[in-house]
């Protein structure tokens, strides 16, 4: 039924139609259709317990940050099944982000590319909703609690050297409201933002948020998103670094840059642009990374793996690799609103196998 549907949206402009599809959820939940729509994506019981940096979780799919920026569909993503939701990546200051047209399809190729720019309310409008949802959430008191991740990044104003007080910025204001946080340095659609990679760049960003952390009566798990695109040596400096200062954990991976091995035609994919590649072609590669950091930290280091995650035995592969949950996104535009039930299946029947 979904593939019909992917059909007739895929018609529309892609940033148009997610919009659309959101705000016509919206829409049902809205008239009382919440639970119905919750009872018919609920997903199935996963054996195990899924938990990382000490958050317990329901199920081990979640939605990665881009999605929900502005934290506009808590409602309505959570009655889609998801585990854990991660809203932004936010900013101190609104940002229209990068002109459109900024998100295209490749179809040929089960992937996205975007050069959104961080497009975003800001931090004070976003934590407002947050607050509302909280109080809205903890009146009903239904179950367990939605995992909330707070993905924060920089203003494209803002110079690189002071870059850490835009994540500060953010890490104060939405410290109340999330459980934890990722620090973005890793898109490819901020100028400049990919060289706060650098170890020493990293080390004065995430020890100064965990200055401030480590003063909060609860302190919240920071994890760290890293590009598909580093060298192993940059790879080693972020493990060496996240052992050193003792990081909650990574998030593996953001896009990509490289246009390698696609279907979709040069001439296509230069008349695109730039931006950065989601979707199937990362998986591999995302795999890798997981993997490696999984097996040259022997674990020690708590891994949320995305990329190229469409189906169960995606999954399967990212959680073998070390993984300890996994998050979709591009998988979500292809596969549908049925995706986290469809995962949790897959996954459930695999381990009684």
């Amino acid at each position: 039924m979904y593939k019909v549907i992917r059909n007739i949206l895929f018609l529309f402009p892609p940033e148009w139609v997610h919009y659309f599809s959101m705000n016509c959820l919206r829409f049902l939940c809205g008239i009382g259709c919440k639970k119905i729509i919750a009872a018919s994506f609920r997903p199935a019981p996963v054996s195990g317990e899924w938990s990382v940096a000490g958050l317990k979780l329901k199920n081990p799919v979640g939605l990665g940050a881009g999605f929900d920026k502005n934290a506009k569909y808590m409602r309505e993503l959570e009655a889609l099944g998801f585990g854990f939701i991660e809203i932004g990546t936010v900013t101190p200051l609104p940002q229209v982000g990068n002109d459109k047209p900024r998100l295209f399809r490749l179809p040929e190729d089960k992937a996205l590319i975007n050069r959104m720019g961080f497009n975003n309310d800001g931090v004070k409008l976003i934590t407002g909703r947050l607050n509302t949802w909280r109080n809205r959430r903890q009146a009903t008191g239904n179950g367990q609690p939605l995992i909330i991740g707070g993905n924060i990044g920089k203003n494209k104003v803002t110079p690189n050297d002071e870059a850490w007080k835009d994540y500060e910025i953010c890490f104060k204001e939405l410290h109340p409201y999330v459980d934890y946080f990722v620090v973005n340095v890793s898109s490819p659609n901020t100028p400049g933002l990919r060289e706060l990679q650098e170890k020493e760049s990293l080390r004065k960003i995430l020890v100064h948020l965990q200055m401030i952390n480590n003063g909060k009566a609860e302190a919240k798990p920071i994890f760290l998103k890293i590009a598909p695109d580093l060298t192993t040596e940059q790879v080693n400096d972020v493990i060496d670094l996240a052992l050193e200062i003792k990081l909650d954990g990574l998030v593996a991976t953001n896009t990509t840059t490289s246009r390698e091995h696609l279907a979709t035609s040069y001439g296509q994919i230069q008349k695109i642009g730039a931006g950065g590649l989601s979707g199937l072609p990362l998986k591999n590669r995302s795999t890798e990374i997981v993997k490696y950091i999984c097996q040259k930290t022997k674990g020690e280091i708590p891994v949320i793996a995305s990329g190229g995650i469409f189906n169960g035995d995606d999954a399967r592969e990212k959680l073998d690799a070390g993984a300890a949950l996994v998050q979709v996104w591009t998988g979500f535009i292809y596969e549908g609103p049925g995706i986290v039930k469809n995962i949790c299946r897959e996954l459930a029947i695999h381990n009684r196998e």
